[in-house]
């Protein structure tokens, strides 16, 4: 049964409305953007002919050097390691964690936990080593790269920090939600999930786990006490394109000021979610560009990343949306696609990874000043996806 919901209803251009009715006959044929494989499976992922060359530490730190405050670390989603980034100068370290490194997250103790296709990496950030590796206990086959590879996607921390939830993608199945005990550095639960979970979150309180998954079209609600799944549909276009379709849930952001949870569509549509009742409102976004990666700043300003047009004769490119919780945007163009994004501690700076989850990627991070809309490109890692300010 299907959560009950309440849409705003917001005008669809027509190329949306004619992409979300024809999406699963394009499916049969030949897909792109975050699309599932021809044959409506996971497919393999498709290396860009001319793959650009990885940006490596020219000058690294010393061994037994402290890592700097405001120092960026990146998932570099093209190799096996993280990627420590002066936010002037460009990569002074990296650190191998694991096969295809997609989501991260960094605790309060300076230990990140790096989400790979082998297991979930624990680095000791201020020191630049891997300390751990925690395996799976779901079973995702052999350790592969590309955007449909089995493992570790999203990745959130507990306010507490007593424990990790991570995001498994099991190819061609449902996901699993997987727990990890940050002080005995195990998995101690499973909880089914939704197919290729994206990103995850966690409430304010740490009471609520929300894992966005792609494929499905929904957002799972796990209570953290009991471990409950609840399923919300989340679909302002419609599912009828099915694991072909575009027009999918990819990253959620949880509003500071009352829980609820914001995903964007399409530069077009802000789903705004209720996490507790399932209903949810579309509020109209201006960016009209296919959008992934979104984080949020304690004044409810959210950060979305556009990774560029699905009709480039209607749709427009790559950018970053700032918007007040007022509902007020600036929309800042960028060059070529992104993923994610983090901001500064005083806000004022966005990093946004130029890595993107299909063709087109580049080995760099989009540095936005964030009052003058100016942007320049810092050389990092390799196709770097996940993002946090040290």
């Amino acid at each position: 049964m299907k959560t009950p919901r309440r849409v705003t209803t917001v005008v669809k251009p027509p190329s949306r409305a004619l992409l979300a009715a024809s999406t699963a006959a394009l499916a049969a044929a030949v897909l792109a953007g975050c699309a599932a494989g021809a044959d409506g499976t996971a497919g393999k992922d498709r290396p860009t002919p001319s793959s650009p060359e990885p940006a490596r530490a020219s000058a690294p730190l010393p061994a037994g050097t402290n890592t700097p405050e405001g120092t960026l670390l990146v998932a570099d989603f093209g190799s096996d390691t993280v990627t420590f980034v002066d936010p002037e100068k460009g990569p002074i370290d990296s650190v191998k964690v694991g096969t295809a490194p997609y989501g991260l997250t960094v605790g309060d103790d300076g230990r990140a936990w790096v989400a790979t296709a082998e297991g979930v990496a624990v680095v000791d950030t201020e020191a630049r080593e891997r300390v751990d590796r925690i395996p799976y206990e779901t079973e995702t086959g052999p350790a592969t790269t590309g955007e449909y590879r089995g493992g570790g996607m999203g990745i959130a921390l507990a306010p507490d920090g007593e424990h990790v939830y991570v995001g498994v993608n099991v190819p061609d199945a449902k996901g699993v939600l997987e727990v990890i005990d940050t002080e005995k550095r195990e998995v101690t639960d499973t909880v089914p999930v939704g197919r290729r979970p994206f990103d995850v979150d966690v409430s304010k309180d740490g009471g609520e786990v929300y894992a966005t998954d792609h494929d499905s079209f929904d957002v799972t609600v796990v209570r953290a006490d009991s471990l409950k799944p609840r399923r919300i549909e989340v679909a302002p276009y419609g599912t009828e394109g099915g694991l072909g379709s575009w027009l999918k849930p990819h990253y959620t952001a949880v509003r500071p000021s009352d829980g609820r949870l914001l995903l964007p569509f399409e530069g077009e549509k802000l789903v705004v979610l209720d996490p507790r009742t399932g209903e949810y409102d579309v509020e109209k976004m201006t960016a009209n560009t296919h959008q992934h990666g979104v984080t949020v700043t304690d004044d409810g300003t959210l950060f979305a990343v556009g990774t560029g047009p699905i009709d480039p004769d209607t749709d427009e490119g790559p950018s970053l949306t700032v918007r007040t919780e007022d509902g007020k945007e600036r929309v800042i163009p960028l060059e070529g696609p992104h993923e994610d994004v983090a901001v500064s501690a005083d806000g004022r700076t966005a990093y946004v990874t130029g890595g993107f989850t299909r063709d087109g990627f580049w080995n760099g991070v989009s540095v936005v000043d964030v009052r003058k809309g100016t942007v320049h490109r810092l050389a990092a890692g390799e196709r770097p996806l996940g993002i946090a300010v040290l």
